[in-house]
């Protein structure tokens, strides 16, 4: 027989679905998985068991619905102060990797490049190399995350077609500041590359920081793509929902992109997250708040128990330095005893990087956890952990 897709099977089964496997081997509290422990909000679950019964299922508008659009596009406009017509340049995906990979459709041919910054969601680079384009990783330097502006300016080239801006960034809680954000701007106008800007977790910012998309600097605008997930909005991953916010000529190719891919969303969950995007401030203000007392509290325990927390600024994780505990050994190898003997899961950030020799001594933690499961992971740890670093000794 013939082989099937040589890049597709060179793939390994990722890190999540390894680790995932191993907590339930070992009955451990996950933090490696990204999802949230509790269900979103009430009115919104009743609002999409409603729009099941109202005889609205069939294949919704390819772009979406336009009380979706609509809800979007005043999103865009409340927060942060962007005027997007729903009409044409708003498209409802099936989540946010396939507006993720919609957008990558969209912009590239093969042997386009498209400039990464590591450590980096892990699908980006295997998608950029199933279109037949060039991934360029440029590495951010912990423990600030702080943008090398040198590297990230030689990765430029004639052949740069896009880059890729997720913030907050996953996995290192990163929040990108104006002043970073007008150099990226900068290196795009010059070059003439576009921007497909990640921005899942754009509502989960903590103390000072503030989400700015990229799109709202001067000149961006007809050069950006934006994706929002109601699933980190909502704590409600299983749903699926997203969105890009893109000029219209960019917009309708990501709408073909999407009608290869999955066509349409469920019209039911896209009505419900219509509902949610137009919920008050303070909803807004409370989810971030909370997920600000969960990373505060995970980060202090892990502090008493010996490890150094990388700042975080957003997002649903904290990066642990796993030598300032006194484990000489590999972040995998870590994580894997962490989760034999501490029955607490983590994930090796090593699993981030596509380019070669990465860091090997973080692990993220995801805080997006209930307080008392957060306290006993904890615990946990603080039980285990100097059995774990004298078996490694």
């Amino acid at each position: 027989m013939k082989s099937p897709n040589s890049m597709l099977s060179g793939l390994p089964t990722t890190i999540f679905t390894v680790m995932s496997a191993l907590a339930v081997q070992h009955d451990a509290i996950n933090l490696g998985q990204g999802f949230p422990d509790t269900e979103g909000p009430a009115d919104m679950i009743e609002a999409a068991c409603a729009a099941l019964r109202d005889g609205r299922n069939q294949y919704p508008p390819l772009t979406g619905l336009p009380e979706l659009r609509g809800a979007v596009a005043r999103s865009n406009a409340r927060f942060y102060g962007l005027a997007v017509d729903p009409a044409t340049e708003v498209v409802v995906t099936s989540g946010a990797t396939e507006a993720l990979t919609a957008s990558l459709m969209a912009l590239v041919d093969p042997g386009d490049e498209v400039i990464l910054l590591e450590p980096l969601y892990d699908t980006y680079a295997p998608v950029i190399r199933a279109l037949g384009a060039i991934p360029r990783p440029v590495r951010l330097t912990p423990p600030g995350w702080s943008l090398p502006r040198a590297e990230l300016a030689a990765a430029f080239g004639p052949k740069t077609k896009a880059l890729m801006l997720n913030s907050p960034m996953n996995p290192t809680g990163k929040v990108f500041d104006l002043d970073e954000l007008g150099f990226i701007a900068g290196l795009l106008a010059r070059h003439d590359v576009y921007a497909i800007c990640d921005e899942v977790y754009e509502h989960l910012t903590f103390g000072t920081a503030r989400h700015i998309p990229l799109m709202t600097l001067p000149g961006m605008r007809p050069r950006c793509l934006r994706i929002g997930s109601a699933g980190k909005s909502f704590s409600l991953t299983g749903w699926k929902v997203g969105y890009v916010t893109a000029p219209a000529p960019i917009a309708a190719c990501v709408a073909k992109a999407h009608q290869l891919l999955t066509f349409t969303t469920a019209p039911n969950l896209q009505r419900a997250v219509a509902m949610g995007l137009d919920k008050d401030d303070a909803y807004f203000a409370t989810l971030a708040a909370d997920m600000q007392a969960q990373r505060d509290l995970l980060s202090r325990g892990l502090r008493a128990a010996g490890f150094t927390v990388l700042p975080c600024d957003g997002s649903y994780f904290v990066v642990a330095d796993i030598r300032s505990a006194g484990f000489a050994g590999s972040d995998a190898a870590f994580c894997r005893a962490l989760t034999e003997r501490c029955r607490v899961a983590a994930i090796p950030v090593s699993a981030f990087y596509d380019s070669a020799d990465p860091p090997d001594h973080l692990v993220r933690f995801a805080f997006c956890k209930q307080k008392p499961v957060l306290t006993e992971a904890v615990a946990r740890i603080h039980a285990g952990l100097p059995g774990l670093l004298q078996a490694g000794a």
